[in-house]
């Protein structure tokens, strides 16, 4: 295969990726603040691309106010969520919790579309379709607008997680009964990582309905936030970036090289792929803290 079509693969690959991992950085929020694996992450993303289709479209309003409007209230959702849910599972198995994490994401996939109807919708936020050449490198325009996007909020998360609240939240992930003795609201803290998790869902949900229209399939992004999660370790942001860019790349190339040899498909089980691998070779992934218990 020409050197020139690998090099273009890996740029789009590289936009995609980052893409992937503003849905991941969610699932690390939460893990940071709370210990738990979040696994609705896929169908907040797909609920957060429908409310805003569904300001636009159906109340008419401009797609600049949508977007704002969307994420106010999608933060809202995130936080609602943890409120009347996962907050009264205080004291049981986290494995309890995690499935209910998984019930939410099975009930949005199924209760989103059957509210809207099910045909893709169309979610046009002002990106210009004609393609984009980089050099002699042809760049999906979409992508390179998400991509960067998605590196803007990945970075500002770097930022938070240095301020004062963010020490507040990786501290309430370290010890919550410690957070407790020195007057830290750990619930709200939590609550925030949800609201702050469904934004950053619901962000990669706009850029990817833009993209591929809006339907049911954009909760499938989980299993590559997933892939990123694992893989840059479920407790490190910098990670999540790292893992964006190697799982883009390694799934764009992958599917120019293997797919004209196995007749396609080969982009659906990449992640999967490196998911088991990761879990097999590396289980806190590359950036991940080793947890180790004395007993």
């Amino acid at each position: 295969m020409d050197s020139s079509l690998i090099i273009e693969l890996a740029i789009n690959g590289a936009l995609i990726g980052l893409m992937y991992a503003l849905v991941a950085l969610g699932i690390v929020l939460i893990y940071k603040t709370s210990g738990l694996a979040n696994l609705a992450q896929g169908a907040i993303a797909m609920t957060g691309a429908y409310v805003t289709w569904a300001i636009a479209s159906g109340i008419g309003a401009p797609i600049w106010l949508a977007i704002p409007l969307a994420l106010v209230l999608m933060f809202g959702i995130g936080m609602l969520i943890e409120r009347l849910a996962l907050r009264r599972m205080i004291g049981q198995p986290v494995i309890m919790a995690i499935m209910l994490t998984l019930g939410i994401e099975i009930m949005l996939r199924g209760l989103l579309p059957g509210m809207f109807g099910s045909a893709v919708k169309r979610l046009d936020i002002g990106i210009p379709q004609a393609p984009l050449f980089v050099g002699d490198f042809l760049v999906n325009r979409a992508t390179l607008v998400g991509g960067s996007v998605s590196l803007l909020v990945i970075l500002l998360s770097l930022g938070f997680f240095n301020s004062r609240y963010g020490v507040v939240m990786r501290a309430v992930s370290d010890d919550q009964t410690a957070s407790w003795s020195v007057g830290i609201r750990v619930e709200r803290a939590i609550a925030i990582a949800w609201g702050l998790a469904a934004v950053t869902a619901a962000s990669a949900g706009i850029l990817w309905g833009a993209n591929q229209g809006v339907d049911w399939s954009l909760s499938l992004l989980l299993i590559k936030a997933l892939a990123i999660a694992i893989l840059g370790g479920l407790d490190s942001i910098v990670g999540v970036l790292i893992a964006g860019l190697i799982v883009g790349i390694v799934e764009s190339v992958a599917t120019g090289i293997l797919d004209p040899l196995v007749g396609g498909g080969t982009r659906d089980i990449a992640a999967s792929v490196i998911i088991l691998l990761t879990l097999l070779v590396k289980p806190h992934g590359l950036f991940g803290r080793e947890h180790i218990e004395r007993v």
